[in-house]
């Protein structure tokens, strides 16, 4: 009977100690997370993340905020993620530019590949290529014939240098073998009143910077820098299927934490952002900014970043920008 009374007190003891342990490893989340964007408010970026986190809100029971930290390009943004603790309760809504282009160009703290998880690409948008009307061209190649006799007496414009339009636009004029000046802008609102304007003759723009002064006729739209149309503009063609197949450039949006982040936590993120895009008000309001929801895997959206770094790489070198 004593022998019985023993073994059962032992597995009661071990029960409870596990039972311990189970609790001193809660379930995440606990306590509110908060979602870091590298920009101030306004821009697509933000407006993503705060749209994600009234989803995660309601999807994960807890309270999810957005913490904008601005300067250095995003730079700020990136290296105080980088160093949080790897717990899953700060987050970053990372853009294509502070991730992909910024540690081409730039010194940074931070290895957007060692020092982050990839969870989920939420979204992405392409470039829009916009003409002033007084360049005779509705096609890509009307556009690239019409240059190529006239070298050196046009300019196009980008939102600064080293921004992704204007790598976007040098890696076009370079694989087109065009020869045009580049005019940089503090932002892509001076770029497009400029071309507005005249000033300037091509522009790559996000859709929502350009396509509203399309009806006003002093600017078209004759290609876009994705893989396919855009959903928005069918009848324009890809610059890819224009006569210079592989071209891709697009920014897109994603969630990443710091590396270290249970992969338990990682995967529960990625399910939350697949049941946040599958929301019908989600994806009415991408479509009002002119975004393609794209809920990735982790792996996946690891693999478009290391191809986007190559591609940005090579757009750096077509615009002739060394590290600073």
């Amino acid at each position: 009977m004593r022998r019985f009374e023993f073994f059962t007190t032992v597995l009661a003891f071990t029960l409870y100690a596990m039972g311990a342990g189970v609790q001193a490893q809660p379930a995440w989340p606990q306590k509110p997370i908060r979602i870091v964007v590298p920009f101030a408010p306004g821009g697509n970026t933000d407006s993503i993340a705060r749209v994600m986190a009234e989803r995660f809100t309601q999807s994960l029971g807890q309270p999810v905020v957005v913490d904008n930290k601005v300067g250095a390009g995003g730079a700020i943004a990136a290296e105080f993620v980088a160093k949080a603790p790897a717990d899953g309760y700060t987050l970053m809504m990372a853009a294509m530019p502070v991730m992909a282009v910024l540690p081409v160009i730039s010194k940074t703290n931070f290895d957007p590949l060692k020092d982050f998880v990839p969870i989920s690409n939420v979204g992405s948008n392409p470039f829009v290529m916009g003409v002033h009307k007084s360049v005779p061209a509705n096609t890509v190649s009307e556009f690239v014939a019409f240059m190529r006799k006239n070298p050196g007496k046009y300019n196009y414009a980008s939102g600064g240098s080293g921004s992704v339009s204007h790598l976007s636009a040098a890696l076009f004029v370079k694989r087109a073998e065009l020869n045009m000046t580049h005019i940089s802008y503090k932002g892509g609102a001076p770029a497009v009143t400029d071309l507005l304007g005249g000033n300037v003759q091509m522009y790559f723009g996000n859709f929502s910077e350009l396509y509203p002064h399309v009806s006003g006729g002093n600017i078209r739209i004759i290609g876009v820098s994705s893989d396919k149309r855009a959903a928005q503009l069918p009848q324009v063609a890809t610059i890819a299927e224009s006569g210079f197949p592989g071209f891709k450039t697009v920014t897109w949006n994603g969630l990443m934490a710091p590396a270290g982040t249970p992969a338990a936590v990682v995967a529960r993120l990625a399910d939350a952002v697949k049941e946040a895009l599958a929301s019908e008000g989600t994806h009415t309001k991408f479509q009002q900014m002119g975004v393609d929801a794209i809920g990735s895997t982790p792996k996946e959206f690891a693999d478009t970043l290391r191809a986007d770094i190559a591609i940005w790489s090579e757009a750096a070198k077509a615009a002739n920008l060394k590290m600073e």
